[in-house]
C-alpha cells in the first residue's frame, strides 16, 4: 500500500467515524432525547401529581394509571385521551411515550419499578448542549475478537446509576480479544438488533478522562465462526453520564478492564469534562 493509499484509507476511516459521532450527537440532542428529561418520578399505589406532567399517576397490579383533570389531555399512540387512562403492565426496559403539548411523558418500567420521566425540549441541559468530547479515532482501537455463547443465557444482575436499583440481563455469551498482546474478555448483553450484542465496561480511563460509572459498545452479530469486531472508537456514554435522571445499568464486575481504552467518548462537559 502506498503512502497515498494509506492517507486515503485513514481519511475514509476518520470520515466514517465523524459521521457516526455526528449521528450520536443528533440522537442525544433530539427534542425529546435524554437531555430533555426534567424529572424521574417513581410511582406507587398512591396517586401523585408532578410539576412537569399532567394528571395524577399511580401503579398497581394492573399497571400504570393516570387520571387527567378536565382541561388536561395526553396523546397516546396518536389518540387523544381524557379522564382516566390505563397504560397497563409494562415490560421491563419497555415503555410508552405520551405526548403533552410539545413535551413527551415517558411511562416506563426500570428495575421492576414503574416510572414517569417527562421530556421537555426547552430544558436547559438540552438547549445548552454543545456536544461530547471524544478521542480522535485511531485504528489501533479496532480489534477482532471471538464470541463464545454460553450453553444457556446467564441471568446477570448489575447495579444502576440510581442507588438501590438493580437490572437483570440474560447474558448470552462472552467476547474475548487482545489489546497490545494482553488477553481480555467482556460479558455481553443482548443488543438492540437481532443477533447484535452490547457490552458495558469501565477501564483505566474511567473517572479520569471518561465517565466513571460506565461506557457502552455496540457489536454487530458475530460471524458463523464467532469472530466479531470491537471498535472502541465508538464507545459511547450512557445517559447517566449527562443527567442524574437516568437509571443506566452498571457493568458486571468482570467487565472492569485493567487497561486504558483511550478511545471513544470522553467525560461530558456537563460533568466537568473538557
Amino acid at each position: 500500500m502506498t503512502v497515498q493509499d494509506t492517507t486515503t484509507d485513514l481519511s475514509a476511516f476518520t470520515r466514517e467515524w465523524q459521521e457516526w459521532h455526528t449521528a450520536q450527537e443528533a440522537r442525544l440532542a433530539d427534542p425529546h432525547g435524554f437531555l430533555a428529561i426534567t424529572g424521574l418520578h417513581w410511582l406507587s399505589d398512591e396517586p401523585q401529581r408532578f410539576p412537569d406532567a399532567p394528571g395524577a399517576w399511580s401503579t398497581g397490579a394492573d399497571g400504570v394509571v393516570v387520571v387527567l383533570d378536565e382541561d388536561e389531555e395526553l396523546v397516546v399512540d396518536g389518540t387523544a385521551v381524557h379522564g382516566e387512562h390505563r397504560f397497563g403492565v409494562l415490560p421491563e426496559r419497555g415503555g410508552v411515550n405520551a405526548v403533552w403539548g410539545d413535551a413527551v411523558i415517558e411511562v416506563a418500567k426500570r428495575g421492576g419499578q414503574d416510572i414517569v420521566r417527562p421530556r421537555h425540549p426547552d430544558t436547559p441541559l438540552r438547549t445548552a448542549f454543545t456536544g461530547t468530547p471524544a478521542y480522535a479515532p485511531q485504528r489501533r482501537w479496532v480489534v477482532t475478537g471471538r464470541y463464545t455463547a454460553f450453553d444457556e443465557p446467564r441471568p446477570t444482575t448489575v447495579g444502576a446509576a440510581v442507588e438501590g436499583l438493580e437490572h437483570v440481563y440474560d447474558a448470552p455469551g462472552r467476547v474475548e480479544f487482545e489489546l497490545d498482546g494482553r488477553p481480555l474478555s467482556l460479558t455481553a448483553f443482548p443488543g438492540h438488533g437481532p443477533g447484535s450484542l452490547m457490552v458495558l465496561f469501565t477501564d483505566a480511563t474511567s473517572g479520569v478522562t471518561t465517565y466513571a460509572a460506565n461506557r457502552s459498545l455496540s457489536l454487530a452479530p458475530p460471524a458463523a465462526d464467532g469472530t466479531l469486531v470491537l471498535d472502541f472508537n465508538r464507545a459511547t456514554n450512557l445517559p447517566c453520564a449527562y443527567t442524574d435522571l437516568a437509571t443506566c445499568p452498571l457493568p458486571p464486575a468482570e467487565n472492569r478492564l485493567p487497561v486504558a481504552i483511550e478511545a471513544g467518548e470522553k467525560l461530558p462537559r456537563e460533568r466537568g469534562g473538557s
